[in-house]
C-alpha cells in the first residue's frame, strides 16, 4: 500500500513534469520580421561585452552556429566577405557559437579563419531569447533594433542578391 502510493506519487509528478515541458514549448518566444529584437549581453572574444542596442546606427547580421555544424561550417566563408565588404557601410556581423567545448570553437576560429566578431555562448541563452533550435540561423537586425528579416538554413551571404539585399536594408 505505501508502495502504491510512492509509486502513483511518482507518476504524477512526471505527469506535471511532462505538462511543463509541453506547455514551455508551445510558449516558445520566437522572433520573426517585424518583433524588437530582444536584448541581450555576450562576451565577444574580443573581450567586450556587446548588447543589441551596441549596435544602434548599423545592421547587426546576428548569427547562430556550432563549430560541429556542417551547414554552418560551410556558411562562415561568406560571411567573412560579407563583413569585409558591407562592414565599411555600417554592416556588423555577430555569431554566437553554441559550443561548449572552448578548444574546439577556438580551433574553429583558427581553422577557418573567421574575421567577424564571435562570441561563444554554451548556455545557449542568446539564442534562446530568439527561439532559435535548429542552427545556422541568422537574424538581420536593423538600425532601430527591429527585425527586418529571419533566415533559416545555410545562406550565401557573399552572392550578388544577398549583398544587394543586405544593401538595401542599409
Amino acid at each position: 500500500m505505501k508502495v502504491d502510493r510512492i509509486i502513483e506519487g511518482g507518476i504524477l509528478a512526471m505527469l506535471c513534469a511532462f505538462v511543463g515541458v509541453l506547455y514551455l514549448s508551445l510558449h516558445d518566444n520566437v522572433v520573426k520580421a517585424g518583433d524588437h529584437a530582444p536584448n541581450f549581453s555576450i562576451t565577444a572574444d574580443n573581450g567586450k561585452t556587446v548588447t543589441v542596442k551596441d549596435f544602434g546606427g548599423k545592421l547587426l547580421i546576428l548569427n547562430f552556429w556550432a563549430s560541429w555544424c556542417e551547414p554552418c561550417v560551410s556558411e562562415v566563408p561568406s560571411l567573412n566577405q560579407l563583413a569585409r565588404q558591407l562592414g565599411p557601410n555600417g554592416v556588423v556581423v555577430l555569431g554566437v557559437s553554441e559550443d561548449k567545448d572552448p578548444k574546439a570553437y577556438q580551433d574553429f576560429l583558427t581553422r577557418f579563419r573567421v574575421s567577424f566578431l564571435t562570441a561563444r555562448d554554451p548556455s545557449q541563452d542568446t539564442k534562446l531569447k530568439y527561439g532559435t533550435h535548429l542552427i545556422p540561423e541568422t537574424y538581420l537586425i536593423n538600425r532601430d533594433g527591429k527585425v527586418v528579416e529571419k533566415v533559416v538554413s545555410e545562406t550565401d551571404w557573399s552572392s550578388d542578391r544577398m549583398i544587394e539585399h543586405v544593401k538595401s536594408l542599409l
